[in-house]
């Protein structure tokens, strides 16, 4: 072995990487999440729009 094991810049790496992992994570969860916002206001029946509910109509 050239150079003995330099323990700390070992962990020092490890731990960047997982954290630029779960920053990539998190901020993937966050778009998937804007993603489904969007698209549920988007289908949402506007004000006026929608139909009257069965139960509303009179019995006959």
């Amino acid at each position: 072995m050239p150079f003995k094991p330099n323990y700390n810049q070992q962990r020092s790496e490890r731990n960047r990487a997982k954290e630029q992992k779960k920053q990539e994570k998190l901020q993937k969860r966050e778009e998937e999440s804007a993603r489904r916002k969007a698209t549920q206001d988007g289908d949402a029946p506007q004000d006026g729009d929608a139909p009257p509910p069965d139960d509303a109509t009179e019995p006959s």
